[in-house]
């Protein structure tokens, strides 16, 4: 008997039950949808962190000052002196405060930045209309502010808010610029800000100093160097306390998420992959019931001829036939599940193809694997007592 003629007889015997070969092929179509689907919202969130962290720009570093004793902050000014370095393209200190914008019957609760001029180029924001904070702000104190995209809309609806005034925590403040929408990143939406000049922001709300500086490296190969001389000008500025400050690189975060959903990738799929293993068992299981039923067929077919590998193929191929379809319907319902999570939660799911051959390419090594035993027992009957069995 050639492989083509058992195949053809593996059909027959599944079609001849197929709810049972349906239950039966429940858990590899589970596991296989489940491995497809999980795994493709692990890389699908992996994709969008990643997305955003990259968007920000891998030579961008970030200076957190939590200081000692009575000095958590550093003057602006300093910040500025340690950042005016040839291998530094823009660098921006920033006091940050949440505040409170009105403009008639409108109000908006928002971050307030106080920066200085470099930080359009740090944030790679762009401008959709007037300008941003120049020096002569900083120098005079000037009351203006240039509003997010959101934030704008909040305040002003539709129109123009170049040239009107509001108030900025019952101060009034002059619009001057309106930044360009950006959408949100890890940090939260990009678009509901005030931005400010730094030294009308110390005064506005009493916090002298910076905590944060921003800085963007000229190229990503003088990322080391810049690191080590911040560090080292920063441990001056702190009378040797290396705890004082924290240089942030931001390739180190998008290294270290990635090594952490690689990991949970692994977790998701290995979970999902318990799944295969019980259709497996239950492939089994049922192969090992058919035989006892088909003993007395087993006999006849020995009986007139068919050698124990006849029996063996047989048998074997209607196992990995059943976990091959069931491999089939599950990556169908995997590829659904994906799509559905994708638009109905406005999830980022990523569905690779080598997952989709692994998924399937697992689901007929379990059939070979869990067909086998079964699949030898049956060849291994012999025709006398085959036949004589009620």
């Amino acid at each position: 008997m050639n492989v083509s003629q058992a195949f053809k007889m593996a059909v027959k015997s599944i079609l001849a039950n197929k709810m049972r070969s349906l239950l039966t092929m429940l858990g590899i179509i589970i596991g296989v949808a489940a491995v497809i689907a999980l795994v493709g919202v692990g890389q699908g969130t992996t994709k969008s962190v990643t997305d955003q962290v990259e968007s920000l720009g891998t030579n961008l570093l970030t200076v957190n000052i939590t200081g000692r004793g009575s000095q958590t902050t550093i003057d602006y000014k300093e910040a500025e002196e340690m950042t005016d370095k040839p291998d530094i393209e823009f660098a921006a200190p920033v006091n940050q405060s949440n505040g409170s914008g009105k403009n008639g019957s409108e109000s908006v609760s928002v971050s307030v930045v106080g920066t200085t001029a470099d930080y359009l180029d740090v944030k790679e924001y762009g401008l959709s209309a007037g300008r941003f904070v120049s020096q002569i702000d900083l120098d005079y104190y000037q009351k203006i502010a240039i509003l997010g995209a959101t934030t704008a809309t909040d305040l002003f609806g539709t129109g123009n808010a170049v040239g009107q005034s509001f108030l900025l925590n019952g101060v009034r403040y002059k619009v001057v610029g309106v930044l360009a929408a950006k959408g949100s990143s890890l940090s939260g939406s990009n678009d509901e800000v005030i931005v400010i000049p730094i030294t009308t922001s110390e005064r506005l709300f009493k916090s002298k100093g910076v905590k944060t500086i921003n800085v963007q490296v000229a190229s990503a190969d003088k990322m080391d160097a810049v690191t080590k001389d911040l560090e080292a000008s920063l441990t001056k500025k702190f009378r040797g306390d290396t705890n004082s400050y924290r240089v942030f690189n931001q390739q180190d975060l998008l290294d270290s998420f990635s090594s952490i959903s690689d990991t949970l990738s692994i977790a998701l799929g290995g979970v999902a992959a318990i799944s295969l293993l019980v259709g497996g068992i239950g492939i089994m299981n049922i192969m090992l019931v058919s035989v006892t039923e088909r003993t007395r067929e087993i006999g006849i077919r020995k009986a007139i001829g068919a050698k124990k590998k006849d029996i063996l193929i047989q048998f074997l191929i209607e196992a990995v036939a059943l976990s091959g379809l069931g491999g089939l319907l599950g990556v169908g319902i995997g590829l659904g599940t994906a799509q559905i999570l994708s638009k109905t939660m406005s999830m980022t799911v990523v569905v690779s193809i080598p997952v989709i051959g692994l998924a399937f390419g697992f689901s007929v090594f379990i059939g070979v694997v869990f067909g086998l035993f079964p699949a030898n027992k049956a060849s291994g009957l012999r025709p006398i007592e085959a036949l004589r069995f009620e």
